[in-house]
């Protein structure tokens, strides 16, 4: 009982407490276009054990013009970006609608959920990054780290906001640093949770593959094939479950994502879905005034540097080295992508998936800040930016409608490099969201008034 109790034990309870009730503090469902189709979809499950959605686009057919929608070669509407996030918000759904604590016909009911569960999933994943950051650091650095990941980066205001793949991501990707993770002896135990968190995450979002190949390869490295063959079928048995629905539902190996990339040139400008200059998306991932991590979440730059200072020592961290490889190799690929802004979002949306394995350079990066006085206040400095730019995400975004004014975004690319008119320097400008808090309404969870 008392080992329960523990401070570090304590501390990540507190932590995961605090990081929830940030997330829903202002009451509202940040839905993405990508992320609404997982909702009703978890909703049709839980409720009358439904794979389609035929039922909601009928009552809203304006759902059946958005991506995130899609006719299968049955005829049925079905989620047309995988089916992992609405499994696992139909749980609570389930639970909640069976008791009759939440009547999931209630007007706002699919948004609260959707909500609950997202900011749920990101709030664990910060708190398994914290618990994983404790066998290198200190609690404070460990902590501080972790603050700085859940509330300085769009952890808050875009993960944690809605369903839309990432969540599951950045808990899948959580799972396996906290189970693999500078532990000396992987038991078979630990390398099975850390291949369930990579299935998690690979099934979730199939972008994801080239960090979760990498993973692996981290995995083997340490344990050798034998060990290894377990966990990787695992990891391959999502794969081949995910891509098996896409084939039966939509007749493609990656889905309805196939029709969505042929709609580019009309959609995004683009002439297809890979990058004519790779080199520029790059630096716009990076730096873009509307887009770029840095800009939005500076404080990462204690993250590279202390990857910089990780990767001179490679013989000795191994473990890290496999981490910046997985990082490097997942940020060529986004930087590949033709439409690496990620359409309509409230700054950087891609290099999300990859805040995960920084966190341990963020902690190494924390140490060495705080031996100068000058770095350690430029620190504070990076994070109180990061922190507040990710509050207006959260409490302003959609209402500062910077991506479709003066111009749609998504064709009009010279926006994303705006610094006049910056997507943060709107959102200053901009009152809060109305929509704050609506989900503090009775009409979240019943139908109607008596």
């Amino acid at each position: 009982m008392n080992a329960f109790f523990s401070r570090p034990r304590r501390t990540s309870v507190l932590l995961f407490l605090l990081l929830v009730a940030g997330y829903n503090a202002n009451g509202r469902e940040s839905g993405s276009i990508d992320g609404q189709a997982a909702k009703y979809f978890a909703r049709g499950m839980a409720v009358r054990g439904t794979w389609v959605l035929d039922r909601d686009v009928a009552a809203q057919p304006q759902l059946g013009e958005r991506a995130a929608f899609a006719i299968g070669r049955d005829g049925h509407w079905r989620p047309a970006y995988g089916v992992v996030p609405g499994l696992i918000a139909a749980i609570p759904a389930f639970v909640v609608h069976t008791t009759g604590l939440v009547d999931m016909d209630a007007p706002l009911a699919a948004n609260l959920l959707a909500k609950v569960t997202a900011s749920l999933l990101t709030a664990a994943a910060v708190t398994l990054v914290f618990l994983a950051l404790l066998r290198a650091v200190s609690t404070t650095v460990a902590l501080v780290t972790a603050l700085a990941l859940g509330f300085g980066t769009n952890y808050w205001a875009a993960v944690s906001q809605t369903l839309s793949q990432q969540e599951c991501v950045a808990f899948g990707l959580a799972l396996t640093l906290w189970a693999w993770w500078r532990i000396d002896a992987l038991s078979r135990t630990r390398l099975l949770v850390g291949a369930g968190g990579l299935a998690l995450a690979g099934a979730a979002r199939m972008q994801v593959a080239p960090l979760v190949a990498v993973f692996l390869l981290w995995m083997i490295s340490r344990v050798g094939w034998r060990a290894a063959v377990a966990p990787t079928a695992l990891v391959m048995t999502a794969a081949a479950l995910e891509v098996g629905r896409n084939l039966t539902w939509f007749g493609s190996v990656i889905g309805a994502t196939a029709s969505t990339e042929a709609l580019h040139p009309l959609l995004h400008g683009v002439e297809g879905p890979l990058a004519t200059a790779p080199w520029l998306n790059a630096f716009g991932l990076l730096v873009s005034p509307c887009r770029g991590l840095l800009v939005y979440s500076p404080i990462v730059l204690v993250a590279l540097a202390g990857m910089a200072l990780s990767l001179r020592r490679r013989s000795k961290t191994p473990d890290l080295f496999w981490l910046a490889t997985a990082i490097v190799v997942q940020f060529i690929m986004y930087a590949c992508y033709a439409v690496w802004w990620g359409g309509h979002s409230f700054g950087p949306r891609y290099l999300l998936d990859v805040l995960i394995p920084l966190a341990p350079f963020g902690a190494i990066g924390a140490v060495w800040v705080g031996r100068r006085p000058v770095r350690k206040l430029a620190e504070t400095m990076l994070l109180i930016w990061s922190v507040g730019v990710a509050g207006l995400g959260t409490f302003v975004y959609p209402n500062d409608r910077w991506n479709t004014a003066p111009r749609d975004v998504d064709r009009f690319h010279t926006r994303l490099w705006e610094w006049r008119d910056s997507q943060i320097s709107r959102a200053l400008r901009s009152p809060n969201s109305p929509q704050n808090f609506t989900l503090f309404d009775r009409a979240s969870v019943r139908q109607g008034r008596q």
